[in-house]
């Protein structure tokens, strides 16, 4: 779903060549353990990560020069008339053509209608988030304060300051005009919020980021799931039963662990392992994604949310990995059903009407290799990235 995550949604494309320029994709979590590990490599020289880690502090260095950005950008207003909330046009419909005004406007599938650049909160969000995901990293593995100050910059325009916030809702998230003033399925547009909590974590120990700070933003981020758990918006969304529902959960679920509500985290998991098995088919492929117009695009979107989900749930001591559903499901045999088609093993023959990038499943054979003992992931990831490959985020992680 190349629009970001940016989810994220956020994300929610989620190439990782792509991400490598910051905000542009959707992000391969860290596992803070590996993390550690990398940052003793990096005091050490190690040659093996010095590549990456340089291609890092690139990246972060020209952030530092990037402008904050806020849901105050918009020209044109939401359906409220209020600025600081969020809005987006949802990207599959059209104007009508067979009504003078162009009302209701009609679905086209996977065809994005350019007038949602109209409306940049949702092209400038997932890029924020990507941004300050990849300071935070910089600022865990190098020390060096500007990047945690910068952080503390964007997210203080974007969630904080009076005169800029958003809103803690997405009430107009991807409205259809002549239809709705927004959808319960434009929730998906924030699941890039997890990954700007994410690094958060990584510079709470910074001068540039204390209580004060961080009690404001879990008060925001604390009214913000309300909203999703109790608005009719997110109940709806919290129903849908192909991605979007995984994305919410996800977005839930980052939220609840940010705010330290394990036992709501737990409950998250649950759902989500339900999910799993109600999505997944006998040969654990997900039917609801098979019939886009873009099938393998969004198998793999939909591997990826759960995945994500996987790696948050080892904060609590759940292994979603392993985990098998009442009727024999899991994550373990919907990897190895897609891997051969996101290795190009097997040829893909779903329909596709935009080209698919095996980038946007680097993660997936990132995960795969390291939890799935699967020996040729990260050869897979070298081919395909070529001489890219040593610069790749994904090294350090």
């Amino acid at each position: 779903m190349k629009q970001f995550f940016l989810l994220a949604l956020g994300v929610f494309f989620i190439s990782m060549l792509k991400a490598q320029n910051v905000g542009s994709g959707e992000t391969i979590q860290f596992d803070i353990k590996q993390l550690a590990v990398t940052k003793a490599k990096v005091q050490s020289g190690d040659k093996s990560v010095m590549d990456a880690y340089k291609k890092l502090i690139a990246s972060a260095n020209k952030i530092l020069a990037y402008k904050p950005v806020s849901v105050m950008d918009k020209v044109d207003m939401p359906p409220s008339g209020n600025k600081h909330d969020y809005v987006s046009l949802a990207p599959y419909w059209w104007p009508n053509p067979n009504t003078p005004n162009g009302l209701p406007y009609i679905r086209k599938d996977g065809q994005i209608n350019p007038e949602v650049k109209n409306y940049p909160d949702k092209q400038s969000m997932p890029r924020l988030c990507g941004n300050i995901y990849l300071l935070g990293i910089a600022y865990y593995l190098s020390g060096n304060e500007q990047y945690a100050k910068k952080v503390n910059e964007l997210m203080t325009v974007w969630f904080l300051d009076t005169a800029t916030l958003m809103n803690p809702n997405l009430n107009f998230a991807q409205y259809i005009k002549g239809v709705n003033s927004g959808r319960g399925i434009g929730i998906i547009d924030t699941r890039h919020f997890v990954y700007a909590l994410e690094s958060v974590q990584l510079i709470k120990g910074s001068s540039n980021w204390d209580d004060q700070k961080n009690n404001a933003t879990k008060k925001w981020f604390a009214q913000f799931l309300h909203w999703l758990q109790t608005s009719e918006n997110g109940l709806e969304e919290m129903k849908a039963d192909n991605n979007h529902g995984v994305w919410y959960d996800f977005q839930c679920l980052g939220i609840a662990l940010y705010l330290d509500s394990n036992d709501l985290a737990k409950k998250i998991i649950n759902r989500s392992l339900q999910r799993l098995d109600e999505q997944s088919n006998s040969e654990y492929f997900f039917p609801l994604e098979l019939a886009r117009t873009n099938s393998l695009h969004y198998s793999v979107f939909n591997l990826v949310a759960f995945s994500s989900i996987a790696q948050l749930a080892e904060k609590v001591g759940v292994n979603f990995w392993e985990k098998e559903t009442v009727h024999q499901h899991s994550l373990k045999k919907s990897y190895t059903a897609l891997l051969p088609y996101i290795k190009k093993e097997k040829t893909w023959t779903g329909t596709e009407i935009t080209p698919y990038y095996v980038e946007e499943a680097f993660n997936l054979l990132l995960h795969a290799s390291e939890k799935y003992d699967c020996t040729t992931c990260k050869v897979s990831i070298q081919n395909f990235a070529g001489e890219n490959y040593k610069n790749l985020l994904l090294q350090l992680f």
